[in-house]
């Protein structure tokens, strides 16, 4: 599969795993070292965690249990399909402005090797950091 064969895919894959919770389809995207960064793991998890998750184990014990929770009202899920690409790294954005009010701001950051997500960086707008900051024991 050539790379930018491999954007497309990682690109339309993620985003339709993760709304239909298929857990199985997201972890195809993944490389078996692959490393996960997101504040909303560092909100899920103990006191001291650096919100890194490395390994696809990890990384599918994290999702899975974020499949299982009634929705959690994070987000609509909307982009605009504007995707940014750069030698080996895939972004896009989840905005906070949407055709229907605001959603929880994202920024899906991507490395890709061997077709895989190899190291996958979200960052979240000022509108995520305040919806997490109000979590319990945050």
């Amino acid at each position: 599969m050539s790379l930018d064969a491999a954007f497309r895919h990682i690109h339309e894959q993620w985003h339709d795993t993760v709304v239909r919770r298929d857990i199985d389809g997201l972890m195809a995207l993944y490389a078996d070292d692959a490393v996960f960064e997101s504040p909303l793991v560092w909100a899920s998890q103990p006191e001291g965690c650096a919100g890194v998750l490395t390994g696809k184990p990890a990384i599918r014990d994290f999702f899975a249990r974020g499949f299982q929770s009634p929705q959690n009202g994070l987000g609509r899920w909307y982009r605009t399909g504007v995707v940014f690409t750069r030698g080996h790294q895939l972004a896009w954005e989840y905005p906070r402005e949407t055709p229907d009010g605001d959603q929880i701001d994202l920024m899906e950051m991507i490395d890709v090797s061997g077709g895989l997500i190899a190291h996958h960086q979200v960052y979240w707008g000022w509108v995520g950091m305040r919806a997490l900051s109000s979590l319990p024991g945050r």
